[in-house]
């Protein structure tokens, strides 16, 4: 007897709920439509007191820039490093890699060396990172020149300034 009440009771239960959640559905289908079809018959009148219609903003990045704003403006993080490989860094370097692990610092490090270029392998102690170095300048506007190509390759790369 208990079972069977209990039985019925539950059924009751899920009928209730599976008819709350499609009325709620076709009440929000039925709003929507009828919004859409005053939307379809509004003059231009009566859409002067509506609220605007505003479609999203789409973002695109610049695609001029002038040498001498990059130069001004760009950004260099000043940090104490050491180098672990290589022949030692000027004053701007352009970072394109940083790892807390060392292989995989040294792998990119090779792999940049194997595309001819004179990479480094610098090690920064106070946040324990190794910096993949790609190119080291002794001027800044040449080391902004330099991360903006390797920018194509490498869309993180950055500049360091050695303390």
């Amino acid at each position: 007897m208990k079972k069977s009440m209990i039985l019925c009771a539950g059924l009751c239960a899920v009928f209730a709920f599976s008819s709350c959640r499609s009325s709620k559905e076709s009440a929000y289908k039925k709003a929507y439509e009828k919004a859409k079809a005053q939307e379809q018959t509004m003059s231009p009148e009566d859409m002067q007191g509506a609220a605007p219609i505003v479609s999203p903003v789409e973002e695109s990045p610049a695609t001029q820039t002038t040498e001498a704003e990059s130069v001004e403006n760009a950004t260099v993080r000043q940090e104490s490093v050491t180098v672990v490989s290589g022949a030692g860094l000027s004053d701007y370097s352009v970072v394109v890699g940083s790892f807390s692990l060392r292989s995989n610092a040294e792998g990119l490090y090779n792999k940049l060396k194997s595309e001819g270029q004179d990479a480094q392998l610098a090690f920064n102690a106070e946040r324990g990172m190794y910096r993949v170095v790609a190119a080291t300048f002794a001027s800044k506007a040449d080391a902004v020149a330099s991360r903006n190509q390797f920018r194509s390759t490498y869309p993180d790369a950055w500049l360091l300034y050695k303390k």
